[in-house]
């Protein structure tokens, strides 16, 4: 197939990676264990792991959870937040032999039991302060193993003894909860690693074959899927991210003084391959519990020079908001890098009036690793586009038959590549669904490719407003309306109406009490055509967000339309 994006690769970019330079997940993680051992890892309210404290830990951990005797193929749920125990578990799971399920820890108890039931999880590693939610299902679940942790396990003796009972009896963070037992077992997390210090690790029997990862989609859409990532999978997702990102980092003799913002969940695929990539790099990473607490994420940045900072457009958004973020030293910022959501111009600009640094947006899925499309990672501005496809990768754009449209045209982005799932964990007909005949997995995401092999999504295709016949995509609406002065963040939703089918109705978040609605209607009649100009505008303090950021269009649409708003004078064209 033609794959015009090569020609408008960084140089030093390879057009492919190879998913096999590693028999699994396990040797890539061993490599840089031993490589860097000496090297700082992650640190989390001031106090430092490195990577030969990764190693001893993942490896006890591991060899504990050999000696529960689980099935051969099991999956390991871990509900933790970004602290130093994910890092740990997800390497004593995978170095065991089994399967990380990764869980938001802010579930509700019918999610979480949803995602237990659907991936056969035995065993689950949980902060404590959501185990009342565990609780709550825990008898109608497979699970067989508790291993609870505190906040402070990791922190050092005298100080995580402080910051456990801190978050437990001053903060009141953690909600009592009594685990039904009936033959099940608890397991402090500190405990699981003294036990697991006696016993031997053995090596497992995985392959690139087998599944490292059972990612859950967010359920935005409908009902959270589980999808199927082996170790080939991972590794690839890894190499390409590896090799996408090295021009940005041209100027350092030494990728392991490179430092990371892990603020995005690590649960979320996003963050969890930035974590893969660091591992790779022998890099390290701030990691940052609660990122919804901005004065607290700001003191973080203040105290080291950081290089890369991954994020939402409402994070990056919320950030901007902050006076003293805006004070911030951005001389060691290499990469701004924006993905889980479409990001807006509007903050796109502001971003880069403040930090000196382009905004780079990307685009990926649970599906394929996050990994998918970035632009250059030199660019200099904002492109409005999701980017290129990376090493390995191909994209096309098709309709609904499957047939392959041609540049320009718009249809659905449609993703094949080594890093993209294997299909639904036992779900064949949604599995058969996903993918088209000549193997490429469909996206959901209407998009086009413009000459250059630049891809640009449109939107969701169950996003999609219908205008009197007229299709309005709300991504679109949303970067226009972000451009206005005095808005913040911004959703669009398409409502019933008897004329044209469906309105257009915008949610608003302004930092400018002067702005009304009739003066942001005339902002949209100066910028967009008619039939793409919202009937109804509400403003609000906030909006319904995912724990990543991403906004809840699905959460606005039962909203009842208000009256109509008031129309700006026009004259009739």
């Amino acid at each position: 197939m033609d794959r015009p994006w090569l020609n408008h690769y960084p140089a030093g970019v390879p057009h492919a990676i190879d998913p096999e330079a590693y028999p699994s997940v396990v040797e890539l993680l061993e490599e840089s264990l031993r490589t860097n051992a000496d090297q700082p890892f992650t640190v989390c309210m001031d106090v430092w792991m490195r990577y030969r404290d990764l190693d001893q830990h993942s490896r006890h951990l591991g060899a504990w959870l050999q000696s529960l005797h689980l099935e051969p193929d099991a999956r390991v749920a871990i509900m933790l937040p970004n602290i130093p125990q994910f890092a740990v578990s997800m390497a004593g799971v995978l170095r065991a032999g089994y399967t990380c399920v990764n869980v938001n820890p802010l579930y509700t108890a019918r999610e979480l039991e949803h995602q237990l039931k659907d991936s056969g999880a035995t065993a689950i590693i949980i902060l404590e302060n959501f185990a009342h939610t565990l609780a709550d299902v825990l008898p109608r679940t497979p699970v067989q193993h508790v291993c609870m942790a505190s906040m402070g396990d990791l922190l050092g003796f005298w100080y995580g003894h402080w910051i456990t009972f801190a978050v437990r009896h001053l903060a009141k963070m953690v909600p009592a909860y009594e685990l039904p037992l009936d033959g099940r077992s608890v397991t402090p997390f500190k405990q699981a690693l003294a036990r697991g210090a006696r016993l031997q690790l053995r090596k497992p029997h995985v392959s690139g074959d087998s599944i490292a990862f059972l990612q859950y989609t967010g359920g935005t859409t409908g009902l959270s899927k589980g999808a199927i990532l082996t170790h080939r999978n991972i590794i690839a997702a890894t190499l390409q991210a590896e090799a996408w990102f090295a021009p940005a980092y041209a100027g350092q003799s030494d990728m392991r003084k490179i430092h990371g913002i892990a603020a995005l969940p690590l649960y979320h695929i996003f963050a969890l391959t930035l974590l893969l990539l660091s591992l790779r790099q022998g890099s390290s990473l701030s990691l940052i519990p609660n990122p919804r607490d901005i004065p607290k994420f700001v003191e973080v940045l203040r105290k080291r020079p950081f290089h890369t900072l991954p994020a939402v457009n409402t994070l990056f958004n919320a950030l901007l908001q902050n006076p003293k973020f805006r004070a911030l030293d951005f001389s060691a910022l290499a990469v701004s890098q924006a993905g889980g959501m479409a990001a807006s111009e509007g903050t796109a600009r502001e971003w880069q009036k403040v930090t000196g640094k382009a905004m780079i947006e990307g685009w990926g899925m649970s599906e394929t690793c996050a990994i998918g499309t970035n632009n250059p990672v030199n660019a200099t501005r904002f492109s409005g586009t999701i980017g290129l496809p990376l090493p390995g990768i191909d994209l096309a754009i098709k309709d609904d038959d499957g047939n392959t449209l041609p540049q320009g045209e718009h249809g659905e982005i449609c993703i094949r590549g080594p890093n993209v799932m294997q299909g639904y964990y036992r779900q064949p007909e949604e599995t058969t669904k996903a993918f088209t005949a000549d193997g490429f997995m469909r996206t959901g995401d209407i998009g086009l490719m413009d000459a250059q092999g630049f891809f640009k999504i449109i939107d969701r295709k169950k996003d999609m407003i219908l205008v009197s016949g007229f299709n309005v995509f709300p991504n679109e609406l949303e970067n226009v309306i972000s451009l206005c002065p005095g808005v913040v963040e911004c959703a669009a939703v398409g409502v019933p109406d008897e004329h044209s089918g469906e309105a257009i109705k915008v949610f608003v978040i302004k930092n400018d009490p002067t702005l009304t609605e009739e003066r942001l209607l005339r902002y949209c009649h100066d910028n967009l055509t008619g039939y793409k100009r919202p009937k109804y505008i509400e403003f609000r303090d906030e909006l319904p967000k995912t724990n990543v950021g991403k906004i809840l269009r699905r959460e606005l649409r039962p909203t009842a339309a208000p009256a109509p708003a008031p129309r700006p004078e026009t004259t009739a064209h």
